[in-house]
């Protein structure tokens, strides 16, 4: 059973259409309806950050490119080591 609560005030127009959605899809409550669409969206949002998608060609350039990396130069040492020290991963 879910034991995480959220309060939230809505403008009443929104309401009145997220419960007949919720009527319309058979769901038992409101509740039900929000929950669902939260989770989908939250999955898709979450999924979308963490990958990328590129062409072929782009991807072929790229490897080619780390292939043909040189050492590192400082600027590019001092910006790792600052999203370190920020905590940006």
């Amino acid at each position: 059973m879910a034991a995480a609560r959220i309060d939230m005030r809505l403008d009443e127009e929104i309401k009145k259409k997220a419960e007949k959605a919720s009527e319309l899809l058979g769901m038992k409550s409101l509740t039900e309806y929000l929950v669902k669409l939260m989770d989908e969206d939250a999955t898709r949002v979450i999924a979308k950050h963490k990958s990328i998608m590129v062409a072929d060609d782009i991807f072929d350039r790229f490897i080619d490119a780390c292939k043909k990396a040189q050492k590192p130069n400082a600027a590019l040492i001092d910006a790792v080591a600052y999203t370190k020290k920020q905590g940006i991963k």
